[in-house]
């Protein structure tokens, strides 16, 4: 499952600044059982929205995370509460659907 939330950073502040709390905090979040992962994409067009990606073998382990309250992973966050709004956007399912790009291939002089 992917949980996902909109990052904006205030006037001011860079991402860069956001991403390395990011790190820190997702360092040990990461150690949790369950976790597989995140990512911080820049919006294009726009440096100072970032979209955040949390992936997870499922609900109930980030749950059971969220649930411990590690006192350090709370400071962390604590320290980008000034620079940033955070809007979560949801919890996501694995797709359902994936439809991909048929295979193509590059003709050249071998293949005429």
């Amino acid at each position: 499952m992917k949980y996902i939330f909109e990052v904006h950073i205030k006037e001011g502040h860079t991402a860069e600044e956001y991403a390395e709390v990011w790190v820190r905090a997702s360092e040990l979040i990461q150690r949790a059982p369950g976790a597989r992962g995140t990512e911080l994409r820049r919006k294009i067009g726009d440096p100072n929205t970032l979209i955040a990606i949390a992936s997870w073998n499922s609900k109930a382990e980030r749950d059971a995370m969220e649930s411990r309250h590690n006192p350090e992973i709370d400071e962390i966050i604590r320290s980008a509460a000034p620079f940033v709004e955070v809007r979560p956007l949801g919890e996501f399912e694995e797709p359902e659907w994936v439809v991909e790009p048929p295979d193509t291939k590059l003709e050249g002089p071998a293949d005429s």
